[in-house]
């Protein structure tokens, strides 16, 4: 039987080059349907692909920092000081959704631990609703197999993500590019004063949130909010820089499942994809029970529950026009809550799969 050829003997320039023009096809094809985040999901979907093919080229964790700053400032860009009073006005209700989409990350938790096949502390961080990268670095600190919590973690990213933007797509929300203001701020800085400070303040921020879990894209969002609220400036991201980053972003998730990670998947991916797939179920439930509390559309409500990244659906809601604000509050509020209680979640796991 004839073997497909590996990617792995070509030279790193020539899979860069191939990676690039596949990624922006892509990115074109899903952009002219109607895909939300177009170019972060085409350059993920192609990264995955080269990578199962054996591509050895990775995008540099600087780079993927920085792609995440840069979402982090176009999300501080949407903050308004009305934003954050209706956040301040629904916060009971938001710690509520948040509660509920941890203990249904548990309760799956145990049932892939007792049918899946899978160890309970690989199964707890595995699952847990917070960012991908956040929870491979707290379950190896705790013992746990990174390898497999990186897996389901990922697996779980790029469920998120297809289903995420095929909502929206189903729900019918016009996708339009992110619109980055122009003009001068309430200091006086015009044009190219605000991009020349958005870049100072991207560079700073990253360096400074890149030493801790999700920093990078945290810093840069509270730096920005603060520095745009306050009238110092306002956020101007060139296009070509977000396309770049939502591009980085895109392809080092996707190219972290290479071949032995895809044959590792293979063999446990029945259960990891239930597992990821009942807790994006349960998610959207939970989505049209806040819905009603908070008097909000679905699509946003949905968004802000749903257990993917950050980034990812910060990404995908201000390309559809939902509510940013309601999504970045309810997103960070739980990766705040799955960092600090994480580990206390997996003894529990491990405990009572026992």
């Amino acid at each position: 039987m004839p073997t497909r050829p590996s990617l792995d003997s070509i030279a790193l320039m020539r899979q860069w080059l191939l990676l690039l023009v596949l990624a922006v096809i892509a990115g074109q094809v899903l952009r002219l349907i109607g895909m939300p985040a177009a170019d972060f999901l085409g350059s993920m979907l192609v990264a995955i692909g080269l990578g199962v093919r054996g591509a050895r080229i990775r995008v540099p964790a600087l780079a993927f920092k920085f792609g995440q700053g840069c979402i982090g400032l176009l999300v501080a860009r949407s903050l308004s000081a009305e934003t954050l009073a209706s956040i301040a006005h629904d916060w009971p209700v938001m710690l509520l959704a948040t509660a509920i989409t941890v203990v249904m990350s548990l309760l799956v938790a145990l049932f892939l631990v007792r049918y899946g096949d899978l160890p309970g502390s690989a199964a707890a961080w595995g699952l847990s609703p917070g960012a991908a990268s956040a929870m491979v670095a707290l379950a190896e600190d705790h013992g746990a197999d990174s390898r497999v919590v990186a897996t389901m973690q990922y697996v779980r990213v790029v469920c998120v993500v297809l289903i995420g933007a095929v909502v929206s797509h189903a729900l019918g929300s016009d996708v339009t590019p992110p619109q980055i203001p122009t003009g001068t701020a309430p200091l006086g800085f015009t044009v190219p004063a605000n991009g020349i400070l958005t870049i100072l303040v991207l560079t700073g921020s990253v360096l400074i949130g890149a030493r801790f879990p999700a920093g990078a894209l945290l810093v840069p969002l509270l730096a920005g909010s603060a520095m745009q609220l306050g009238g110092v400036f306002i956020i101007d991201l060139p296009q070509w820089l977000l396309c770049l980053a939502y591009g980085a972003l895109g392809c080092y998730v996707g190219l972290r499942f290479d071949r032995a990670t895809f044959d590792f998947v293979v063999r446990r991916l029945p259960s990891m994809l239930f597992s990821a797939l009942a807790l994006i179920a349960l998610c959207a439930l939970s989505a049209l029970f806040i819905a009603n509390l908070l008097g909000k559309d679905f699509l946003s409500v949905y968004l802000a529950t749903s257990p993917g990244g950050l980034d990812s659906m910060a990404i995908i809601a201000l390309d559809t026009q939902a509510d940013v604000g309601l999504v970045l509050a309810m997103q960070t509020m739980r990766l705040f809550g799955v960092v600090l209680i994480g580990p206390y979640l997996a003894r529990q796991i491990i405990r009572l799969s026992r």
